[in-house]
């Protein structure tokens, strides 16, 4: 089969499209024909050789992809063979062919084309374990959303939204705060403009329920600080590269709470859990509940752009990738 390959770590990384052998599912596992692959942050930061587990090159990279499956591994489940899926494959994506768990794998409803589903699983099953499991989000509740013109923020804006909440969304350009503006958020802030987050608390008379947070950097602290008595603040990532520090004293004097979102760690650890998370998510899908935009679907050849993009922070929502690897030679 043709795959694309990582034959060095860099910025850009050294890539080549190869004839390679087709991956065959192990235990538990589906093999699935590749129509999509998304590209997020993950991937910038992998191919960029800063991530923390660096495979040995030559490796074929991307994680979430949507395609039709062929066959399952011993002990997987059959009822997936001739759907179409979402799935998160952690490496191997970009490949005319790729594996992934079975409990991975989230069958797509029927109107949802192979660029939307490869654009959504990841951000959106991670905005849903953040905000319904980790954070107890209730419907009226007040929900922050950080980086809300990104993959995850963007669709924490979507769910926020789908579960009855008043979205704040957060963003650094006019065209941004627009795009987060045209997703759904009630109220969009530029955290660039000085004391954002007391114009913020005055426009909505008090502060937040909920802070969702994949930013980290300066912006955590004022956030923190924006949540009302018993709120949640719900930490997902550090997009801004680096670690924030709170004061223990905030939380104590506000009774509130910071959780800690790994849903990379929950679908590994909790298999059975993770299966009723997507098929929750499946159901808010199909019901129109959520309604997530279709991305720019690019060539395989402007990989490396999309790359440089996600790393100089100039991306808005969910790029994906078209296999066509003839096209891209």
């Amino acid at each position: 089969m043709k795959a694309l390959q990582c034959l060095s770590y860099g910025d850009p990384p050294e890539l080549r499209i190869a004839e390679t052998a087709g991956p065959e599912p192990g235990p538990g596992e589906a093999l699935i024909a590749v129509e999509a692959v998304g590209i997020g942050g993950f991937d910038a930061v992998l191919l960029g050789g800063r991530y923390q587990e660096r495979p040995e090159p030559p490796f074929v990279p991307g994680r979430e992809l949507a395609g039709r499956v062929l066959a399952v591994g011993e002990g997987g489940d059959p009822a997936l063979v001739g759907l179409r899926v979402a799935a998160i494959a952690f490496k191997g994506a970009l490949a005319e062919r790729a594996v992934a768990r079975c409990d991975h794998c989230m069958a797509t409803p029927p109107d949802m084309d192979a660029a939307t589903a490869a654009s959504v699983l990841s951000a959106y099953a991670t905005s849903l374990y953040a905000l319904e499991t980790c954070g107890r989000m209730r419907a009226g509740e007040t929900v922050l959303v950080l980086g809300g013109a990104g993959t995850v923020g963007a669709a924490a804006i979507d769910i926020a939204r789908g579960l009855g909440g008043r979205v704040v969304a957060a963003a650094s350009s006019a065209e941004k705060l627009a795009f987060c503006r045209m997703r759904g958020a009630d109220l969009a802030v530029d955290y660039g403009a000085p004391d954002w987050r007391r114009t913020m608390t005055e426009k909505l008379g008090g502060g937040v329920d909920l802070v969702l947070d994949p930013v980290g950097g300066a912006l955590s602290e004022p956030a923190f600080r924006s949540l009302a008595p018993g709120g949640r603040h719900l930490v997902v990532g550090f997009a801004a590269g680096e670690i924030p520090r709170i004061p223990l004293n905030l939380p104590l004097l506000k009774r509130a709470s910071v959780v800690g979102v790994d849903w990379g760690g929950f679908m590994q650890q909790e298999p059975a859990a993770n299966r009723a998370l997507l098929a929750r998510l499946r159901t808010l899908f199909g019901s129109g509940v959520l309604r997530p935009e279709r991305p720019i679907v690019h060539p395989l050849s402007a990989l490396v752009a999309l790359l440089d993009d996600f790393r100089n922070r100039r991306s808005v929502g969910k790029p994906v990738i078209r296999l066509d690897f003839d096209a891209a030679r």
